[in-house]
Parts: structure tokens; C-alpha cells; sequence
């Protein structure tokens, strides 16, 4: 027992409710720490009543805590015990336990009351009196048991009598071979031991009817000696109406404690045997604590209160009547606790109450002692004041601790409890350890501690987050133990939470942790399975749970660990079970467990197989043609048997081949069966449900049927003849099951139709035809066949009708007339055959034909196949489909029968008409140039007449895949090519051509092409020592644009081309191909491995641009985009990465040294003198040989590479020396000195021109320039001086 520690608020002198007051204020429990100063109190000791077992020690329980440290003694019987004295008594250190070592002593000696005080300088407690006793199994006394003689029907009690141990034993009754004896609602135990019979019978006679009587601590068993009974039946009891065989009497009484198990007993003798029922008169019976024994003849209440008081009704009734017994029950209590004393502890001049509240039937009486000593007799403190059960201390000081106790009592018993009362001055400590962590599940009660202590009693005050003050509420409750609990905790609710405990001589907080989880959920349970032996089931269980917690998944079957098989596969998520057995049916569970929370689901498993077979075949009511079939169904392992299939096997005819007879029901265990005549039946069942058939059953016996004549004739009877002159008459003949008998022949019998003339027969056996011959030919006759066996005939047979054998026919169609409808088809006449001349049956006519020659040819064709068509049945007409316009064919017709073709008609020609001609053999595209092109078709494989000549259109298609409008031409028939000018440049086009008769166009060829892409804008390359390299297309400017309206066309191409770049210092020079129009066209560009939004410059139409401004020695990805507000497609080139190099470190230039400088201009004075002479010399006629350059070269306009705004790009330097405006940098993107002083001396023929700086050709130029709008520099005038010195050096 371990008292808990409670406070309570000041007294408050001058109210009148002041005890009210002071309980309404009695705080929960306080746990007082050991290192500070308290009364001891008792924490552990026996029982009151203590039973041993003589052959073990005898140890009693006294422990006790306190500060300091308690000591121990003890009474026996109300007196001193000195355990020092007695060598068999050991006290535990530290400790009050006794040791009683009773080897070789006599037990009986250390009964008694024992009574254990644990003292210290504040206080003594003392434990409850502890009663030892020593158990016993006393033997039974002797005695000698009448033999025992009854009438059967009687009634008869055999009583036991064991003798009374401690604790009482266990009764029952077995025989000499130690079988219980099997007990029913007429042969019953009393709860005393005796065994009651409520009538006899014959088989009770029996000479060992033996009582033991088992006793729990000693586990030894006493036998009563056996007891004879004989029953009688030569003057047996008859039936009476139920009487009580005990109680006796109409009513009895009944005397039960509170809280113990109220046993009511009513047995009945009475023939037929009684059956038992209870009633609570004026109630019910409580139905959660009440249950039912010894076949309702003991009525048990579990855990009693004042409420089960009353009368009890037990009837007994059998078909003769009814009795009743009343049992009246009265409700006794020892006493029991309404409110323990609990713990004091009091600041100084602080004010408390002990109160010591306690029930009990009688009601006790309560008697209050200080430190183990009466009240009354201990030293007076006026301090304190005693009223019944309360104990007020007024005005306590220190010293004045002690521990007080409260024992109350009546005649069933007495209750003591220890209160100490501690009085300490101590400022607040938090006893719930610091930076706990508290885990909860979301919308699951939290609770955080704050175990404090001080003296005076500790205010709690709660914070979250060391800033929000917690205050009792919806959310909230502060109990007054300091526990915060929060009622549905949420993820918010997660945090740091400080509690701070104040009192009057200090402060103390302490920090805790509040983790709110997620709830582990199963979001796929598994489901029911229903499975076939031997296959596997698969049991999902999907779940959900905290990403925090670490779950572990658990499965169970029908509650248990799954067995140790390796059969079982646990998964992630998922139980297999492979190859089940029946042993694997049952209830699958999955649980999931974290260290918060589980969840569970279950499914069960059946386990089918295809059924048992049928046993136990039986045949009854049996006739000749038929008999009846029983049976028993063997299990049908989870499945309900669908249907039973009887099979019959006929061991004269088929030995060893089982046919199907007939189905029933899957309920059914009989079957009316059908039978033949001679016939030696063996009939088998199998069962069926949905997994599939059983084996078969056991054969039934053999069951022989009587012959009798057939039941019914050959099936499947034709007559055909195989010569002109014979008639096979042919059939199925009968099974040996459909014979009927022995003796089984046929009776064939047949005669011309419609000639009126007798039947001619034959009678056969063994056989399945019959050949007439001597007969006219293709005949129709009438024929029948008739079964017949030793024992008669068969019904009479159904007539058929054949026909004798056909012959080739003899003549052929005559008047053949051709009627030509179209180029490829023609309808044929002919009058038919007479049907003699057939001779058999019309089949119907071929009609062979093939093309002799075209009617343009003048030879006859060598390889033209012959072709058949067949028109079934007696046709005049047919139709020639799929000709050869503007043939010449040639026909003959034959009649067939079943025996083959007559002979040939005449021969007959017909012409076909033009028809319009094939397709062009091929159609392509050549010479794509920026605005024509040229195509090229081979004629049709088939011109189907005279060919007239061939139809060209052609249509744009825009890069939104619609086509523009039609143009059409009309080609002679000798034409094979066409050249098509002033086309778009890089335009798609599709073209359409077909060729023509007088009959029309015939079917077209189509291919689509490109014009070139416009490169003139795109300034080509400079390689050292070479002029500008050639253009890769020819690059005459195209203005002109196709008109709307467009359509759609199917999709075509790529919208981009090849993206070519070089590099500078200072900037990026993108050129590239696109095939699209009506887009606006951005370069777009990026650091590499950069997270910063692309930037942008808008180019238009233009296929080229520079990107300025780009940072030395940093890599970019660039790449072109083409955009439509109106379209939401998004055209784009491939990523290129262009790396920017890096600045080289500049030495001192040369350039602006003072030397330099002065031989520069000297050279440039020489220089100019002889430019000037050449200048007079070519105005007096002198040819410069630019202008030869220019008269070879009329056509090309070049222009130069423009930038957004128009003009040259430039490359700038920190010196003086500068590449021309508008050159293209060296593919390895630097620009050297050396390479662009020598670009202009290293001109040749072949170039298609270079600028110089202010924009003007150098050498080959063309005499047509176009003007730059914003340079304004115009190059059809003769070359100036500045440009022709810039030429030679």
C-alpha cells in the first residue's frame, strides 16, 4: 500500500463553511522527494490473511520508505516480537520482511496476528494485522459406504462430505479408471460436492462413484471411498411433477457481502427431468455480471452491491407442471473506503484536514491513533481537533510531523489506512524530468506533466513557445496536479511548452516538447479470397503513416503468429500465401505499429478445391427401361456443388468407355435414369462446382437390360452414283447400344421415282452401303433403310430421294452475244442447254475469256493469261468486270456438272473503248533554285488509248501548314519536263499532275519540294589568303508573297535549318535557316549553367545577327525562336554553346610609337603619288582591270550583313589597328593583326566581293549596287583614291 501525498489550502478561521471551504480546495497527489525530510510510510506488506504452505518459508512483507531511513519492529498476538531472539526469523536489511525458516520446526508455532511499525524521528506507521495460518489437508475419515439400491426414476443424492481444509478444496467425482463422470442437466454437482440425480436409469447402476477433493496449496488430492449404487426396473417410479431436492422449502435465505459473487442454487428431482430458469422479483437480473452454471441450476452474480438485495424466484418445469423456490438475498458490507486519509504537507502556521470517509453494512466504526498510539492516550496538542472522521491541525509548526492513523471496523471486517503529516518550508521544484518529449497522434488527447513540490504548494502557470500564456479553456485544461492537457491535439499544437511552478520562497519552470503525428491508416485493406488448393493468395495492405514514426508491419492469422512456413512471403505491403492448403483457411490480419499507433484489418480466406466424389451408389426401382440412382456427395471443400453428372458404360458393346447419360441439380442425390434394351449397364457419378469436375465415384453394380426389337433406323440415308450406270445408297449405321438386340442387319430397299413400280430389297449386315447397278443415268429414285435384329423390326423407314450417276454433257451454249457497257465491262448472252444434254445436275456455266492484243498494237499479246468466270445454276448472263480499255478480247462458254465441263461454244471477240489512263510512272523535282524549279514525270505504265497530254497544279504551302492557291497548266503529251520561275524562296510547294485522254484525266501523282532559302543577307566567311567563299545557294533577292486565302495542309518539315556562330571578343555572330513567314524571330541567349531568365533580341526577317555585349571568357547557350501571337506554336533551333574568349593581356603598341608613325605616313605619301598617276591615266582611256571584273560579273547583288538597326556590324579594339566594317571574324572566332593587313593583297578571281571601311567593293563588283539608305555611299562610281590604295596594300 502505498498512501499518496495530498495538500490542501490555509485555514481560514472565522467561516462558517470553513470545512467545506478547505475540502472543495484539497489539492491531487504530491509525491514528496526522498532527500527531503517525512514520516515513513508503509509501501509494501502481506496480506491480511496469509495462507502457507508448510514446506516453504513463511515470509511477511513490510517495507517502508521515509528520511531518514525507518526502522523496523513487530507484534505477534498483540505483543513485542523479538526476531532477534528466534534464529529462524530473519528481518531483510533495510527492510521489515520476516524470513521464517520452519525446516525441521513446527509450523503451528509461528501462527498468529502479526503487525509490522516502521518508525523514524517524524513519525511511525504501522501495516494492517496479518493473519498467518498454516494450510491443511486433512485425510478423509474413515468410514464404510452402504451399498445403495433404487428404483429407476427415482431420485438420489450421493453425498461427499470431504473434509474441511484451508483453504477449502476442489470437488469431483470421477471412476477407479480416473474418468470424470459426465454430468448433464440430470446428473448435477451441488456447489457442496454431493452429486445429485433428478431420476435414475439403468445405465447409472455402477460400483465406483468415487469423491476427491483436491486442495490447492499443498496440490494433493483426497479419494472418498467408492460408492455402489444399483438401480432396479422391476417396479420403476413413473412420471411425477418437479420437486426441490435443495433448497427445501418455498424460500431460503441468502447472506452475501458487498463486492463479493453471489452463488444461488436450486437443485429439482422430477420425471421427465426439470429444466432450471431465474427471475428477480420486482427487477432484472444484471446481465453484464450475471451468469448461468451446472446446466442453469446455479444462478452466479458477479461483484455485488446493496442494489442485488431482494428475492430471488429459481422454477423447475417439465410437461407434468411447475415449483418455485424464493431465495430471499440480503446485501452485507465489510467496510470500504469512500475517501482514504491522504498525505499532509504543511508550511508552517498553515492549516489542515485528515479525513477518513468509510462505508459498510453494518456501519463501522472509526478510531483515529497518532504514530501507532490512540488518539486519546497520545501527548495533547492543541492544535489539533478530532470530529468523528475528520482530523483538523490548526496552526501546525516545524516539529510537530507525525503520522496518523484511521481504522474503522464492524463485525466483516475492518480497514486501516497510514496518513503522514510532513511540516517543511520548500521552495518549488519540477519533478517531471526536463526537455521531456511528449508524441502524440493527431486529434488524440495530450497530456504534458508538471510534477511539482514546494511547501507551500506550488502554483502552475503554463507557456507555449516561451511566450503565450495557456489559460483553462475549450483547448486547454490545467489539472491541479500542474498536468496540461490539450483535448484534440493538432499539428499547430506541436511546440515547446514551459511550465512554471511559484510559491512564496521561490521559482522554478521546466521545458517539454509536444510532437503532434500523423495517424497510421490503412488505405488499401485486404480483401476476401476465395482460392483453389494449391494456387496462391495474395492479401494486399497498403498504409499511410507518420514520416517520422518507423512502422512495423505484423500479420496474424485467426489472431495468432502466422505459421513457421516458408510458404508464407511478407512484403512491404502485402502477405502471400503460396500453394494453400486447406490448413490456410481462416482470418488474415495485417496491423500496422508505430510507437503511438496501430490500425488493422482482416480478411478471411477460403480455400476451395473441386468436390470429393459420390459414394455409396445405389439402384432401386428397376425395369427395363429404367431404374433409379442414389448416392451420397462427398465434401464440396467451400464450393457448392453445381450439378451431379451420371455416366454410363456399356461393358457388352464399349467396354471401358464412359458416356454422359444425364445431370441433376447440385441438391439432388437421385436421378430417374433412361435406359436401353440389351444393354449391361455400370453407371458412375461426378460432382461439379465452379472450381471443376471430382473423380469419378465407384462403379455402381452392372445392370443388365432385356434385347427387344430396334428402336430406331439408320441415320444419315443418301443415295449417289459414282458411275453413270450405279446408285450408292449409303448410311450411319446403328451403335451396338442402339441395336436393341442380337442379329443386327439392314433391310435396303429402293425403286425409280415416279415410275410407280414395286420396291426392290436387299438385305446386308455389317456394311454401311449398298451399290444398284444396271440403271439409266442421273436417275431420281426413292430409297429407304430399315433396321432389324432377332427381335423384329425397326419403325418404318423414312423415304429418300437419289439419283443415279452423271455423265459429262453433251452439248454447248449456243447464240454467245457480247454487249459492251463501258472501257471495263462487258455483259455476255448465251442460250442455255437443254437439261437431257446436261446428264446431271447443272452446275452451271464458265465463261472463258482473254485480251488478244491493245487496239493501238498491231500484234497479239503473248503473256495475256486466260480468265475464268463461273455463274452458278442455270444462267443466259453474266458480266465481264475489270477489262482493259481500249482492248481487243476474245471468249468462249462451257456447261458443267458435278462430273465435269461439255464441250466449248464458238469463239467470240469484242473491243473495249478508251478509258482514261494510269498515273504518271513518277514524278520528281531538280534544280531547286531561290525561284523556279524543275520537274520531270515518266508517262503512264497504262495509257488506256490515246494519250492527249497531262495537267500540272501546284500550290504554296505557309509554315502554318496552309495552302495558298492553285495554279494549273496544260502539258502536250510529248512533254516530260517543265521548268516553274518566279516561285517564293524557301517556300514549300506541292504538285499535282495526271495524265489524259479524250476520255478524261486519270488518277494524279503528287511531291512536294523547297525553293532555296534567301542566303543574300548572310555575309560569307573570310579565310586567310582566299577572297570571300561562294554563297551556298544562288542568292538573287525574292520579293514576291503568295495572297490569302490559305488552307490547311498536313504538316511539313522543320521550321528551323542549320545555325551557324563565330566568335569575337566583344560579341557572337548567329546566322541560321528558316523556312517559316509571319513569325516574329528572337535570338536568345543565356550564361551556361545559369537559373536566370533568357534574354532576348528581337531579328524579324533577318537570318543572321550579331549579340554584342557578351563578357570575355564566359560560355553562353544560345539558340533561335520563332513566335506567333495569333499561333500558339513555338518554333526553335537546337541549344548551340558559344564561349566568348578571353581578353589577352595588352603589350605596349607599337602604334603609337613616334617612329612608327613617321614611316607610316611616308609609305602612305608614296602611295598616294602613284594612285594619282594611275587615276590620269585611266581618265585619258586606260581599262583598270576592275571594270573587266565588273563586266564579267552582271548578275549577283551582294549585300551586306546587316544588324537590327541597318548598318555594318563593327569589331571594336583598344588599338589602332581595326578589321574592315562588316567582316566576318576566322572560325576561330580571334581576330589577328596579320590576317586583316593581308585580306585585300590576297584577293583573287572567283571572290564575290569584300567592303571596305566606309562600305564600298573592292575589286570584283557589280556594275548594279544597291544603295545603303544609311550609309550612303554609292558603288557605281569609279573606285576613289582611298579605296585604291586600300587595294594594294
Amino acid at each position: 500500500m502505498d498512501p499518496t501525498t495530498e495538500r490542501n489550502m490555509k485555514w481560514v478561521p472565522g467561516f462558517g463553511a470553513m470545512l467545506l471551504v478547505l475540502l472543495s480546495h484539497v489539492t491531487s497527489a504530491l509525491e514528496v522527494p526522498l532527500d527531503l525530510p517525512q514520516p515513513p510510510t508503509i509501501t509494501l506488506q502481506s496480506p491480511k490473511d496469509y495462507i502457507f504452505d508448510p514446506r516453504e518459508n513463511i515470509v511477511i512483507h513490510c517495507e517502508a520508505k521515509g528520511k531518514p531511513n525507518p526502522s523496523f519492529s513487530w507484534t505477534r498476538n498483540g505483543t513485542h516480537f523479538d526476531v532477534e531472539k528466534d534464529s529462524k526469523v530473519l528481518m531483510k536489511p533495510g527492510s521489515g520482511t520476516l524470513v521464517i525458516d520452519i525446516s525441521g520446526e513446527k509450523a503451528e508455532a509461528y501462527e498468529g496476528t502479526y503487525q509490522c511499525t516502521a518508525h523514524n524521528e517524524h513519525g511511525t506507521a504501522v501495516s494492517n494485522n496479518i493473519v498467518i495460518r498454516q494450510s491443511r489437508s486433512p485425510l478423509w475419515s474413515k468410514e464404510r459406504n452402504e451399498a445403495i439400491t433404487v428404483q429407476m426414476g427415482v431420485s438420489l443424492v450421493l453425498q461427499c462430505r470431504p473434509p474441511a481444509g484451508l483453504p477449502p478444496p476442489v470437488i469431483f467425482w470421477m471412476d477407479n479408471n480416473f474418468q470424470k463422470l459426465q454430468l448433464d442437466q440430470r446428473v448435477s454437482q451441488a456447489l457442496n460436492g454431493d452429486l445429485y440425480f433428478s431420476n435414475v436409469l439403468r445405465e447409472d447402476t455402477r460400483s465406483d462413484y468415487i469423491c476427491y477433493a483436491r486442495f490447492p496449496h499443498t496440490q494433493t488430492i483426497q479419494q472418498k471411498q467408492p460408492i455402489s449404487v444399483t438401480v432396479l426396473d422391476n417396479s420403476p417410479e413413473g412420471v411425477r411433477r418437479p420437486g426441490f431436492m435443495m433448497p427445501l422449502g418455498p424460500t431460503s435465505t441468502k447472506m452475501v457481502l458487498r463486492g463479493e459473487t453471489l452463488e444461488l442454487e436450486c437443485i429439482a428431482e422430477g420425471l421427465p427431468t426439470p429444466e432450471m430458469s431465474w427471475q428477480k422479483d420486482g427487477g432484472e437480473l444484471p446481465s453484464s455480471r450475471t451468469s448461468f452454471e451446472n446446466f442453469k441450476k446455479t444462478l452466479k452474480i458477479s461483484d455485488v452491491n446493496e442494489a442485488d438485495g431482494g428475492n430471488y424466484r429459481c422454477t423447475a418445469a417439465n410437461n407434468l407442471g411447475t415449483v418455485h423456490h424464493i431465495i430471499k438475498v440480503t446485501v452485507k458490507a465489510a467496510p470500504f473506503w469512500v475517501s482514504a486519509p491522504r498525505n499532509l504537507v504543511l508550511a508552517p502556521n498553515e492549516t489542515g484536514i485528515l479525513t477518513c470517509r468509510v462505508s459498510g453494512e453494518p456501519k463501522p466504526k472509526i478510531s483515529w491513533f497518532v504514530n501507532g498510539v490512540p488518539i486519546e492516550n497520545a501527548p495533547e496538542d492543541h492544535t489539533r481537533k478530532v470530529d468523528d472522521d475528520t482530523v483538523i491541525l490548526s496552526n501546525v509548526q516545524s516539529g510537530s510531523s507525525a503520522v496518523y492513523q484511521c481504522n474503522a471496523s464492524n463485525e466483516f471486517g475492518y480497514l486501516m489506512a497510514n496518513a503522514f503529516v510532513s511540516v517543511l518550508a520548500e521552495a518549488p521544484r519540477v519533478l517531471t524530468p526536463p526537455n521531456q518529449v511528449y508524441q502524440v497522434i493527431t486529434n488524440n488527447p495530450a497530456l504534458l506533466h508538471c510534477s511539482s513540490f514546494g511547501s507551500p504548494i506550488p502554483t502552475i502557470t503554463w507557456f507555449k513557445d516561451s511566450q503565450i500564456s495557456i489559460k483553462n479553456g475549450d483547448l486547454y485544461v490545467i489539472h491541479e496536479n500542474g498536468t496540461l492537457e490539450i483535448h484534440v491535439a493538432q499539428s499547430l499544437n506541436s511546440g515547446k511548452y514551459t511550465c512554471i511552478a511559484t510559491n512564496n520562497l521561490g521559482i522554478k519552470e521546466n521545458h517539454v516538447f509536444l510532437e503532434v503525428k500523423e495517424s497510421t491508416r490503412i488505405l488499401k485493406q485486404p480483401e476476401y479470397k476465395v482460392v483453389q488448393r494449391g494456387m496462391s493468395a495474395v492479401f494486399e495492405c497498403k498504409v499511410k503513416h507518420d514520416p517520422s514514426l518507423v512502422p512495423t508491419m505484423t500479420w496474424l492469422k485467426d489472431s495468432g503468429e502466422l505459421p513457421d512456413d516458408e510458404r508464407f512471403e511478407v512484403d512491404t505491403d502485402s502477405l502471400t500465401v503460396k500453394h494453400v492448403t486447406d490448413e490456410d483457411e481462416g482470418t488474415y490480419t495485417c496491423i500496422m505499429n508505430t510507437t503511438l499507433d496501430h490500425d488493422s484489418a482482416s480478411a478471411m480466406l477460403t480455400v476451395v478445391e473441386k468436390p470429393d466424389p459420390p459414394t455409396d451408389l445405389e439402384l432401386t426401382d428397376q425395369t427395363d427401361r429404367s431404374v433409379q440412382l442414389s448416392w451420397i456427395p462427398g465434401d464440396d471443400h467451400n464450393s457448392p456443388t453445381e450439378k451431379f453428372l451420371i455416366q454410363y458404360e456399356d461393358l457388352l458393346h464399349q467396354p471401358g468407355l464412359w458416356i454422359n447419360l444425364t445431370d441433376v441439380g447440385g441438391t439432388s442425390t437421385t436421378a430417374q435414369l433412361n435406359l436401353s434394351p440389351f444393354v449391361y449397364y455400370s453407371f458412375r457419378v461426378l460432382a461439379q462446382n465452379p472450381v471443376g469436375y471430382s473423380s469419378p465415384s465407384q462403379p455402381s453394380r452392372q445392370y443388365r437390360t432385356n434385347p427387344a426389337a430396334p428402336d430406331e433406323n439408320p441415320s444419315d440415308v443418301r443415295g449417289v452414283g459414282t458411275e453413270s450406270d450405279n446408285l450408292v445408297i449409303s448410311w450411319t449405321p446403328l451403335t451396338g447400344f442402339q441395336s436393341n438386340g442380337p442379329g443386327l442387319e439392314y433391310k435396303v430397299l429402293w425403286r425409280q421415282k415416279d415410275m410407280d413400280g414395286d420396291w426392290l430389297s436387299k438385305n446386308v449386315a455389317n456394311v454401311s452401303h449398298f451399290v444398284v447397278t444396271g440403271i439409266p443415268t442421273f436417275v431420281p429414285f426413292e430409297i429407304k433403310v430399315q433396321a432389324m435384329n432377332d427381335y423384329g423390326s425397326g419403325p418404318e423407314p423414312e423415304v429418300f430421294i437419289g439419283h443415279s450417276g452423271e455423265d459429262l454433257p453433251l452439248s454447248a451454249p449456243e447464240s454467245v452475244q457480247v454487249m459492251v457497257h463501258n472501257s471495263t465491262l462487258a455483259e455476255v448472252h448465251w442460250e442455255p442447254v437443254s437439261f437431257p444434254s446436261v446428264r446431271g445436275k447443272l452446275q452451271g456455266y464458265k465463261v472463258y475469256y482473254h485480251r488478244e492484243r491493245g487496239l493501238h498494237e498491231t500484234e497479239k499479246m503473248m503473256d495475256e493469261e486466260e480468265q475464268v468466270l463461273t455463274f452458278s445454276g442455270n444462267r443466259s448472263e453474266g458480266r465481264l468486270p475489270g477489262l482493259q480499255p481500249y482492248s481487243l478480247y476474245k471468249l468462249f462458254i462451257r456447261v458443267i456438272n458435278s462430273k465435269g465441263e461439255g464441250p466449248q461454244s464458238p469463239s467470240k471477240t469484242f473491243e473495249t473503248p478508251e478509258g482514261v489512263p494510269g498515273p504518271p510512272s513518277f514524278l520528281k523535282v531538280l534544280n531547286p533554285s531561290l525561284d523556279s524549279l524543275t520537274l520531270e514525270w515518266g508517262p503512264p505504265m497504262n495509257n488506256n488509248g490515246r494519250l492527249a497530254g497531262y495537267t500540272l497544279k501546284y500550290q504554296p504551302v505557309n509554315t502554318t501548314n496552309e495552302l495558298g492557291p492553285v495554279k494549273v497548266m496544260t502539258l502536250m503529251a510529248n512533254e516530260t519536263t517543265i521548268t516553274l520561275s518566279n516561285l517564293n524562296s524557301s517556300m514549300l510547294y506541292k504538285f499535282y499532275l495526271s495524265a489524259k485522254t479524250i476520255k478524261g484525266s486519270g488518277p494524279i501523282i503528287t511531291e512536294e519540294a523547297f525553293t532555296v532559302m534567301d542566303t543574300a543577307h548572310t555575309q560569307p566567311p573570310v579565310d586567310k589568303g582566299k577572297g570571300p567563299t561562294e554563297p551556298p545557294h544562288p542568292t538573287s533577292p525574292i520579293t514576291q508573297s503568295l495572297p490569302p486565302p490559305f488552307h490547311k495542309a498536313p504538316p511539313v518539315g522543320p521550321a528551323f535549318g542549320t545555325v551557324n556562330t563565330s566568335v569575337s571578343e566583344d560579341g557572337a555572330a548567329i546566322s541560321w535557316e528558316y523556312f517559316g513567314h509571319h513569325k516574329n524571330v528572337f535570338v536568345e541567349y543565356i550564361v551556361e549553367n545559369s537559373k536566370e531568365d533568357w534574354k532576348k533580341e528581337l531579328v524579324n526577317s533577318s537570318h543572321s545577327h550579331m549579340i554584342k555585349g557578351l563578357k570575355p571568357g564566359t560560355s553562353y547557350r544560345v539558340r533561335v525562336v520563332a513566335r506567333d501571337p495569333a499561333d500558339p506554336t513555338v518554333h526553335s533551333t537546337d541549344e548551340v554553346l558559344v564561349t566568348v574568349p578571353a581578353v589577352p593581356s595588352r603589350q605596349v603598341d607599337i602604334a603609337t610609337q613616334g617612329w612608327f608613325i613617321g614611316l607610316m605616313c611616308a609609305i602612305a605619301l608614296l602611295i598616294l603619288v602613284l594612285l594619282i598617276v594611275c587615276f590620269i591615266k585611266r581618265n585619258k582611256g586606260g581599262k583598270y582591270p576592275v571594270k573587266e571584273k565588273e563586266d564579267a560579273h552582271q548578275d549577283p547583288e551582294i549585300q551586306p550583313m546587316k544588324e537590327d538597326d541597318g548598318t555594318f556590324g563593327e569589331y571594336s579594339d583598344t588599338e589602332d589597328h581595326k578589321p574592315l566594317k562588316g567582316s566576318r571574324t576566322p572560325s576561330n572566332g580571334t581576330v589577328r593583326r596579320d590576317e586583316s593587313d593581308d585580306s585585300l593583297v590576297d584577293y583573287g578571281e572567283g571572290g564575290d566581293g569584300q567592303f571596305n571601311e566606309d562600305g564600298s567593293f573592292i575589286g570584283q563588283y557589280s556594275g548594279k549596287k544597291e544603295k545603303d539608305t544609311h550609309e550612303g555611299n554609292e558603288s557605281s562610281e569609279a573606285p576613289s583614291p582611298v579605296n585604291a590604295m586600300n587595294s594594294f596594300v
